[in-house]
């Protein structure tokens, strides 16, 4: 694929190393905030529902979810999802993420332009995911250009939402980091702190899509390869 060794270990770096070291991070990081409480003391639902009303988005609900950093917004059903751990929690590691998810209905409300991009994309994505390495496998094995490429298309419709994901989940946390201060559920003093967290779970989502777009590149490579022959 890369013409050599060297070339290859990159590809495997990019694709192993560097989601297991986000998860990593966002793991590491999030337990250490976990334990530091903010200054107001409001648990997780409490600063995503002041955070809602403060932007009169008094008909989003907010509902406990199980899982472990399981949280989600619900754009269909206008659901903020915190799981326990938030939902309950009395910390800057828990305030991050319920504004987080919060920062997401704020962007449905007003319309954001990426956020209806990535919901669009959806559906597109899931078959992509599904189909793409049956298709590629397929014409792989059967030696059918044609399915290869077809394989490939719905692998770059997968990766496309990954790519669109990048900037909906930074301007969440942006949104998030201005409503925490704004509404008095954090400090200045607290800012620093509160942003890690945020920023650790950023980097989740830019490792996802490095994979994917590495994936990617890889079997556009081999198809060109394959064509060359």
């Amino acid at each position: 694929m890369f013409g050599s060794l060297g070339g290859y270990l990159i590809y495997i770096a990019i694709l192993m190393i560097i989601p297991i070291w986000a998860q990593s991070r966002v793991k590491s990081t999030y337990k250490k905030y976990s334990k530091k409480a903010t200054s107001s003391q409001m648990n997780g639902a409490e600063v995503a529902r002041k955070i809602l009303d403060d932007n009169g988005l008094y008909d989003v609900y907010i509902e406990e979810t199980r899982g472990l950093l399981s949280d989600h917004y619900d754009p269909r059903k206008k659901v903020v999802r915190l799981s326990s751990d938030i939902y309950h929690g009395r910390s800057m590691a828990s305030s991050a993420v319920a504004a987080h998810e919060v920062g997401h209905a704020i962007q449905d409300e007003q319309g954001y332009a990426f956020l209806r991009f990535r919901t669009a994309l959806v559906p597109v994505a899931n078959i992509g995911s599904n189909l793409s390495f049956v298709f590629i496998l397929a014409g792989l094995f059967f030696g059918m250009t044609e399915m290869f490429l077809l394989g490939i298309i719905f692998m770059a419709a997968a990766v496309l939402f990954q790519l669109v994901t990048l900037p909906v989940e930074f301007d969440a946390s942006n949104r998030a980091m201005g409503q925490l201060v704004s509404s008095g559920v954090i400090r200045n003093n607290e800012e620093r702190e509160t942003k890690k967290v945020l920023n650790a779970a950023a980097m989740t989502y830019v490792a996802a899509a490095l994979t994917a777009l590495a994936e990617l590149v890889r079997f556009i490579l081999m198809f060109v390869a394959s064509n060359d022959d």
